[in-house]
C-alpha cells in the first residue's frame, strides 16, 4: 500500500510541478510518520522515501533511535515539525536534522546553547502564523525581523535559517488556503531582500489535502502523512 500511495503522490507533484512552469523535482516529499509504527517507516525508506516529519518529540525519538534504523541512518533526515517546547530542545537535537516549527526568538536561544554543547549545527525554518485556526507561528512581521537579524549577525552559530514554514487553515475554501500560502510567499520575497546573507529559499507548506495549490504558489517542501500511511492509529 505504501509504495503505491508513494508512486501517486509523487506522480501528483509531477503535474503540479508541470502544471505551475516549475522544473521538476523543484519539490521535496516530507512524509509526516506522527502516530504510525516504525515499520511502516521502514517500508517508506525501503521504497526510496527518506524525508520524515514528526510532531511529537518523545515519539520522534522512540521511534528513530529504533534499531531497525541501523542501516539507514546516513540516509534519513528528519525534521521536527510540530510546536517546539523549550525543554524538549536537547531531546529533538539528538535525531532532528531540521526543527521547521520555530516561532520565538527565545526558542533559537535555546537551540543555540543545546546545539554548541554537543557541537551540532541544525537547520531551522520559521513558522509563520498565517490563519486563525492555527495558534503557533509569529504573528508579528516586527518580531520575525528581529530574529532574522540574530540570525544574520550570526549570533546563533549553531543554526542555519532555511526558509519559512505555515499551516493552512483546515477547510474546503480553497481561496482561504491559497491566500494562506500567499501570504508566507510574499513573506518569504521580503525577508530574502532584507537578509540576503542567509538562505531563506525552502517554503514549507502544503499537506495530504491541499500540496497542488502549496505547489502552484511556491512550495518546495511539502507534508504528508495520510495520504502516503494511511489513516492514523490515535491510540498508540
Amino acid at each position: 500500500m505504501i509504495k503505491e500511495n508513494l508512486e501517486k503522490i509523487k506522480n501528483r507533484i509531477k503535474i503540479a510541478e508541470k502544471k505551475s512552469g516549475r522544473s521538476e523535482n523543484s519539490v521535496k516529499l516530507m512524509a509526516v510518520s506522527k502516530f504510525h509504527p516504525v515499520s511502516q517507516i521502514i517500508e517508506a525508506v525501503e521504497q526510496g522515501q527518506f524525508l520524515f516529519g514528526e510532531n511529537r518529540v518523545q515519539e520522534a525519538v522512540q521511534k528513530f533511535t529504533d534499531p531497525s534504523f541501523e542501516g539507514f541512518k546516513n540516509k534519513i533526515s528528519l525534521h521536527q515539525i510540530g510546536q517546539l517546547q523549550s525543554n524538549k530542545v536537547k531531546q529533538i537535537l539528538k535525531i532532528a536534522d531540521c526543527i521547521e516549527s520555530v516561532d520565538r526568538i527565545e526558542l533559537l536561544q535555546e537551540i543555540e546553547k543545546q546545539c554548541a554543547k554537543i557541537e551540532k549545527k541544525i537547520q531551522i525554518l520559521f513558522e509563520i502564523h498565517t490563519a486563525e485556526d492555527s495558534k503557533s507561528g509569529y504573528d508579528s512581521e516586527k518580531l520575525l525581523f528581529e530574529s532574522l537579524k540574530a540570525c544574520s549577525q550570526n549570533d546563533f552559530p549553531h543554526i542555519t535559517a532555511k526558509g519559512f514554514m505555515t499551516m493552512a487553515p483546515f477547510t474546503q475554501d480553497e481561496r482561504l488556503i491559497r491566500n494562506s500560502f500567499i501570504t508566507l510567499r510574499t513573506l518569504s520575497e521580503k525577508m530574502k531582500k532584507e537578509f540576503p546573507n542567509l538562505d531563506l529559499s525552502e517554503l514549507s507548506m502544503g499537506m495530504s489535502n491541499d500540496f497542488e495549490i502549496a505547489i502552484e504558489e511556491g512550495s518546495t517542501i511539502v507534508r504528508v502523512g495520510t495520504a502516503i500511511f494511511g489513516e492514523r492509529n490515535y491510540s498508540r
